[in-house]
């Protein structure tokens, strides 16, 4: 894990040196300091590689004469007063990112621009953050990785003027960094390690930071009439489970919750109505909602939020056996509606409607979102840019939009309406899981929204184009992203701590 530290200066044995660079080739005061020294070596490098200062351009000068270092990195951050969190965010990804090579250590000085749009302190633990993101790696099962294929930066000191500000800033962004990695962690992890137990006992793990921890097994979820969610799992020899986690945080333990559910399909075969067997294999990452949730729990626990949280995660597989699920099937939702099963590829549905039922039945909730790999078709509509946001409330929307843009977690709002609920009416049964075919993204948030009490402010966020990257990101390298982990840390943060 990189180790991140704060300072007001360098210090001895660092060999690597990353400088911040402004729109124009602005050179911060440490920047014209050594350019001086090099004899305008820095300048020259920058008009010989067309290098701007534009936010997150980078480029490695390798041994400059005149010094020890073994590199010196200039990052870009663009116009300083136009920096905000997210920025300094990606700056701090965007100077690990270029950070190749052997250095076990580096330093970074953030200077001071007149113009800068945020305290340096601030600013500093926000790039911090950013570095730290983008230093993820996952060589659990790599047993013949060559030294140079590891990773070499294990420490990174953040030279910043309010360097006491800086630490105590970050301090809790170290922790929803931690949040974050626990999603990725289990959203990489292939589905034989990670089935629903497995993943079970990783929210039991939470208990350690408070987080109080109910785990629901194959029985107590017949008791509850829990009949979607068991009968998307019914094909698999793992049986589900429903893991509640609560943190109450906030000074009166009996107010009412933000409530998080997650999807938890740890792998998604499609059941009877079986997958395309190409890229089958990238189908352990349909549980990155219910990583979401659990990430968000321990970034909420490990920085000790002044509110209460509630997440509901359904875990189960999606797998085709003589005991599968059938298309055409009719099940009973705890709720007591009914659906016709007409695609067991359209399980992730089934699984949230038992838990949205759970989450509302149990608690009071002041709002509900919930997060899931939902639908290809919001990849079609969205890209990987950004999620779909599919609500009932207008204000929960807008602080979910904030939240998002504020960390870099974007969403796009989907429209709803009674022409799109009217696809999923079934002829036999209350409710249908697939439309008429179209609008798959909003038909399917119509579904989920049947089973939402009228009055309960609530979003679905489809992340199905958000959970993993087949391209390194500016804060994540390829694969698992951890989507809505800080998202919903922002939210919490903004709109329900404290109040």
């Amino acid at each position: 894990m990189l180790k991140i530290a704060f300072a007001a200066d360098t210090l001895p044995g660092q060999r690597a040196l990353i400088l911040t660079v402004a729109e124009k080739k602005k050179l911060g005061e440490q920047g014209i300091k050594l350019d001086r020294k090099l004899g305008g070596a820095l300048t020259r490098a920058m008009e010989a590689n067309h290098f701007t200062g534009a936010a997150e351009q980078t480029l490695t000068v390798l041994s400059p004469a005149k010094t020890r270092l073994s590199r010196v990195v200039l990052v870009g951050i663009g116009n300083p007063s136009k920096l905000d969190a997210a920025a300094c965010t990606r700056i701090g990804g965007a100077a690990v990112a270029a950070l190749t090579g052997k250095d076990a250590q580096a330093i970074l000085f953030l200077d001071r621009f007149k113009d800068m749009g945020m305290n340096d302190g601030e600013g500093a633990a926000q790039v911090a953050l950013g570095a730290r993101l983008r230093s993820y790696r996952f060589d659990k099962y790599h047993t013949q990785l060559k030294p140079e294929q590891k990773p070499a930066l294990r420490s990174l000191t953040v030279a910043v003027q309010n360097h006491a500000a800086a630490k105590a800033s970050y301090a809790a962004l170290d922790k929803i960094a931690d949040g974050v990695f626990l999603a990725r962690d289990l959203v990489t992890e292939p589905a034989n390690i990670l089935y629903p137990e497995a993943l079970a006992q990783q929210v039991r793990e939470l208990k350690a930071l408070g987080v109080k921890v109910d785990i629901l097994d194959e029985k107590q979820m017949k008791k509850l009439g829990m009949g979607a969610l068991l009968g998307v799992a019914q094909g698999s020899v793992y049986p589900p489970r429903l893991a509640v986690m609560q943190w109450l945080g906030a000074p009166d333990a009996k107010e009412a919750p933000a409530c998080f559910v997650g999807k938890g399909v740890t792998f998604d075969t499609g059941g009877i109505s079986i997958k395309p067997a190409a890229g089958m294999e990238d189908m352990k990452y349909d549980m990155a909602g219910s990583a979401a949730v659990i990430g968000a729990l321990k970034a909420v626990a490990g920085r000790k939020a002044a509110a209460n949280v509630v997440g509901v995660v359904g875990l189960v597989e999606n797998m085709p056996s003589g005991t599968a699920q059938r298309p055409g099937d009719v099940v009973t939702t705890a709720s007591g509606q009914t659906v016709e099963v007409i695609n067991t590829d359209a399980e992730g549905r089934l699984v949230l409607a038992d838990a949205l039922w759970y989450v509302q039945h149990h608690f009071k909730p002041r709002c509900i979102v919930d997060l899931a790999t939902l639908t290809g078709a919001i990849r079609v509509a969205l890209g990987v840019e950004y999620a779909g946001l599919f609500s009932n409330d207008d204000a929960l929307s807008a602080q979910l939009t904030e939240a998002g843009k504020a960390v870099g977690e974007t969403l796009w709002r989907m429209p709803m309406g009674t022409a799109y609920d009217k696809m999923i009416d079934s002829p036999i049964a209350d409710m249908k899981n697939i439309g008429n075919g179209g609008a798959g993204s909003i038909t399917a948030a119509q579904f989920l929204q049947r089973f939402v009490k009228k009055g309960t402010p609530w979003a679905h966020l489809d992340i199905a184009g958000t959970a993993w990257q087949i391209k390194d990101r500016p804060l994540s390298p390829k694969g698992a992203t951890a989507f809505g982990v800080r998202l919903l840390d922002r939210l919490v943060a903004d709109h329900y701590e404290g109040k």
